[in-house]
Protein backbone atom coordinates (compact mmCIF):
# COMPACT_ATOMS: atom_id res chain seq x y z
CA UNK A 1 0.00 0.00 0.00
CA UNK A 2 1.25 3.14 -1.13
CA UNK A 3 -0.82 5.38 0.19
CA UNK A 4 -0.33 8.87 2.42
CA UNK A 5 -2.95 11.54 1.82
CA UNK A 6 -1.70 14.59 3.12
CA UNK A 7 -4.71 17.51 4.27
CA UNK A 8 -2.64 21.20 2.98
CA UNK A 9 -3.62 23.99 5.76
CA UNK A 10 -1.59 26.82 4.09
CA UNK A 11 -1.66 30.65 6.22
CA UNK A 12 1.22 31.93 4.85
CA UNK A 13 1.02 31.32 1.05
CA UNK A 14 3.96 28.42 1.06
CA UNK A 15 2.22 26.38 -1.39
CA UNK A 16 1.54 29.36 -4.30
CA UNK A 17 5.45 29.26 -5.54
CA UNK A 18 5.09 28.42 -8.73
CA UNK A 19 8.43 27.11 -9.48
CA UNK A 20 8.05 24.07 -7.94
CA UNK A 21 4.52 21.45 -6.94
CA UNK A 22 4.88 21.56 -3.39
CA UNK A 23 2.57 18.90 -2.75
CA UNK A 24 3.38 16.71 -4.75
CA UNK A 25 7.73 17.17 -3.49
CA UNK A 26 6.12 16.81 -0.31
CA UNK A 27 4.05 13.23 -0.80
CA UNK A 28 6.93 11.59 -2.90
CA UNK A 29 9.01 12.72 0.04
CA UNK A 30 7.14 11.04 2.76
CA UNK A 31 6.44 8.12 0.66
CA UNK A 32 9.56 7.52 0.63
CA UNK A 33 9.96 7.56 4.64
CA UNK A 34 6.81 5.74 4.83
CA UNK A 35 8.68 3.02 2.56
CA UNK A 36 12.28 3.43 4.81
CA UNK A 37 10.07 2.37 8.00
CA UNK A 38 7.82 -0.30 6.62
CA UNK A 39 4.78 1.34 7.11
CA UNK A 40 2.12 -0.98 5.10
CA UNK A 41 -1.21 0.77 5.76
CA UNK A 42 -2.72 4.01 3.96
CA UNK A 43 -2.25 7.23 5.74
CA UNK A 44 -3.56 10.43 6.39
CA UNK A 45 -2.48 13.22 8.25
CA UNK A 46 -2.10 17.41 7.67
CA UNK A 47 0.65 19.62 7.22
CA UNK A 48 -0.11 23.38 8.22
CA UNK A 49 2.05 25.99 7.24
CA UNK A 50 2.12 29.03 9.94
CA UNK A 51 4.10 32.22 10.56
CA UNK A 52 6.12 32.63 13.12
CA UNK A 53 3.65 34.09 15.66
CA UNK A 54 1.52 31.21 15.28
CA UNK A 55 4.40 28.48 15.87
CA UNK A 56 5.43 30.44 18.94
CA UNK A 57 2.03 30.20 20.25
CA UNK A 58 1.89 26.85 19.81
CA UNK A 59 5.21 26.02 21.49
CA UNK A 60 4.92 27.76 24.08
CA UNK A 61 1.32 26.34 25.04
CA UNK A 62 2.34 22.87 24.22
CA UNK A 63 6.37 22.95 24.83
CA UNK A 64 6.42 25.50 26.80
CA UNK A 65 9.22 26.95 24.97
CA UNK A 66 8.40 31.20 23.80
CA UNK A 67 9.83 31.01 20.50
CA UNK A 68 8.90 30.13 17.50
CA UNK A 69 10.13 26.48 16.06
CA UNK A 70 10.45 24.86 12.63
CA UNK A 71 8.37 22.16 13.19
CA UNK A 72 5.51 20.92 16.01
CA UNK A 73 3.86 16.83 15.57
CA UNK A 74 0.86 15.90 16.86
CA UNK A 75 0.52 12.40 17.05
CA UNK A 76 -2.76 11.01 17.05
CA UNK A 77 -1.04 7.88 19.19
CA UNK A 78 1.28 8.75 21.22
CA UNK A 79 3.66 7.27 23.93
CA UNK A 80 3.98 3.82 25.48
CA UNK A 81 0.10 2.72 24.31
CA UNK A 82 0.52 2.82 20.89
CA UNK A 83 -1.95 0.82 18.94
CA UNK A 84 -0.11 -1.34 16.29
CA UNK A 85 -1.67 -0.41 13.24
CA UNK A 86 -0.58 -3.30 11.18
CA UNK A 87 -3.05 -5.94 12.42
CA UNK A 88 -5.77 -4.18 10.86
CA UNK A 89 -6.13 -6.71 7.37
CA UNK A 90 -8.67 -4.56 5.59
CA UNK A 91 -7.15 -2.52 2.38
CA UNK A 92 -9.47 -0.01 3.43
CA UNK A 93 -8.01 0.78 6.38
CA UNK A 94 -6.96 4.31 6.79
CA UNK A 95 -4.16 5.66 9.78
CA UNK A 96 -4.52 8.86 10.75
CA UNK A 97 -1.00 9.73 12.21
CA UNK A 98 -1.63 13.22 12.87
CA UNK A 99 -0.76 16.83 12.11
CA UNK A 100 2.53 19.17 11.29
CA UNK A 101 2.62 22.55 12.06
CA UNK A 102 5.72 24.02 9.44
CA UNK A 103 7.24 27.62 9.87
CA UNK A 104 8.63 28.39 6.41
CA UNK A 105 10.54 31.33 7.68
CA UNK A 106 11.95 29.47 10.65
CA UNK A 107 13.21 26.86 8.33
CA UNK A 108 14.53 29.34 6.17
CA UNK A 109 16.43 30.88 8.79
CA UNK A 110 18.00 26.88 9.77
CA UNK A 111 18.79 26.86 6.33
CA UNK A 112 21.19 29.74 6.60
CA UNK A 113 22.30 29.16 10.11
CA UNK A 114 23.23 25.78 9.20
CA UNK A 115 24.53 26.08 5.52
CA UNK A 116 22.28 23.31 4.35
CA UNK A 117 20.14 24.68 1.96
CA UNK A 118 16.20 25.57 1.41
CA UNK A 119 15.50 22.23 0.25
CA UNK A 120 17.77 19.68 2.33
CA UNK A 121 16.60 22.04 5.40
CA UNK A 122 12.80 21.44 4.36
CA UNK A 123 13.11 17.79 3.61
CA UNK A 124 14.90 17.37 6.98
CA UNK A 125 12.29 19.46 9.04
CA UNK A 126 9.66 17.76 7.03
CA UNK A 127 10.94 13.98 7.79
CA UNK A 128 11.68 14.64 11.03
CA UNK A 129 8.22 15.83 11.76
CA UNK A 130 6.63 12.38 9.82
CA UNK A 131 8.98 10.54 11.87
CA UNK A 132 7.86 11.52 15.18
CA UNK A 133 4.43 11.53 13.96
CA UNK A 134 5.17 7.71 13.58
CA UNK A 135 6.72 6.82 16.87
CA UNK A 136 10.29 7.59 16.78
CA UNK A 137 11.91 10.31 19.21
CA UNK A 138 15.76 11.24 20.12
CA UNK A 139 15.28 11.79 23.71
CA UNK A 140 17.96 8.89 24.41
CA UNK A 141 20.79 8.13 22.46
CA UNK A 142 19.65 5.17 21.22
CA UNK A 143 16.16 6.56 20.05
CA UNK A 144 18.04 9.50 18.31
CA UNK A 145 20.65 6.90 16.47
CA UNK A 146 17.96 5.08 15.03
CA UNK A 147 15.54 7.96 13.94
CA UNK A 148 18.61 10.22 12.94
CA UNK A 149 19.93 7.01 10.43
CA UNK A 150 15.97 7.23 9.22
CA UNK A 151 16.11 10.29 8.07
CA UNK A 152 19.89 11.02 6.73
CA UNK A 153 18.72 7.86 4.52
CA UNK A 154 15.50 8.73 3.49
CA UNK A 155 16.79 12.62 2.65
CA UNK A 156 20.01 10.49 0.92
CA UNK A 157 17.57 8.71 -1.43
CA UNK A 158 15.93 11.41 -1.96
CA UNK A 159 18.52 13.29 -3.54
CA UNK A 160 18.97 15.62 0.29
CA UNK A 161 22.14 14.62 1.30
CA UNK A 162 24.85 16.70 3.70
CA UNK A 163 28.53 17.59 2.72
CA UNK A 164 30.52 15.80 5.20
CA UNK A 165 31.59 19.30 6.85
CA UNK A 166 27.99 19.38 7.93
CA UNK A 167 27.16 16.54 9.49
CA UNK A 168 26.64 15.84 13.35
CA UNK A 169 24.37 14.13 15.63
CA UNK A 170 21.15 16.17 14.89
CA UNK A 171 21.82 16.79 10.89
CA UNK A 172 23.76 13.90 9.81
CA UNK A 173 23.66 9.73 9.37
Amino acid sequence: MDSIDITFNDEVGFLENEKRDWQKWITNLLLLAKKEINKKNNLEMSINFIDEKRSNEINKKYRGKNRPTDVISFAIEDGADQIDFSVFDDPEFIEDIGDLFMCPSVIMRHSKEYSTGWDREFGYTLVHGFLHLNGYDHIEPDEAKTMFKIQGKVLEDYGLPLYPDQLDEGRGK
